[in-house]
């Protein structure tokens, strides 16, 4: 997806040009409270199962177990169920969804979208050329990509078709 190959783009500008920014393997602070379960669209879910069915099958069955229970108490935080707590890492990183893919690096700071490590850098002084406000522009070109559901909606309704049975193109949602 275009969107995603920008997103790689500004992350890459933006760690060479500050080799110490926080957002990288080990930096799991935003995985770890998330504010909701998170929303994907029908091309997110598409890359995110690609990721999914190539975890090996006790993982995926440790996954649909914490994705069960976030189905049935969404508390906030929310701790995401794709982190491998082991590591700080997520288990299907290659195939993460677009707010996974930019946060830290698309920044809006009126509405809590902001990693706070990075908000007392750029109070400091360190990040002087974080710019805020422009998570709305991804939102904006994310909207063609049509209606979103629930992480745990999309994996039940995968669970329900049986996995693998369903064709990489189509949505399971209604």
């Amino acid at each position: 997806m275009q969107l995603h190959a920008d997103i790689e783009t500004r992350v890459a500008a933006i760690q060479g040009q500050y080799t110490d920014w926080p957002c990288r393997l080990g930096c799991d602070g935003c995985c770890k409270n998330l504010a909701a379960i998170p929303e994907l669209s029908a091309p997110e879910w598409g890359l995110l199962r690609e990721g999914l069915a190539a975890l090996p099958a006790d993982e995926l069955n440790d996954l649909a177990g914490q994705l069960d229970a976030l189905a049935q108490n969404p508390a906030t935080p929310i701790q995401c169920p794709l982190l491998d707590r082991s590591n700080g890492a997520c288990r299907v990183y290659a195939h993460r969804p677009l707010a996974c893919r930019s946060y830290g690096f698309y920044l809006e700071r009126g509405v809590g979208l902001y990693c706070k490590a990075i908000e007392t850098r750029v109070d400091c002084g360190d990040f002087s050329e974080v710019i805020w406000g422009n998570q709305e522009a991804l939102d904006r070109r994310s909207r063609e990509w049509g209606v979103r559901h629930t992480l745990t909606e999309w994996f039940n309704a995968w669970l329900a078709a049986g996995f693998l049975g369903i064709p990489p193109d189509s949505s399971p949602m209604t």
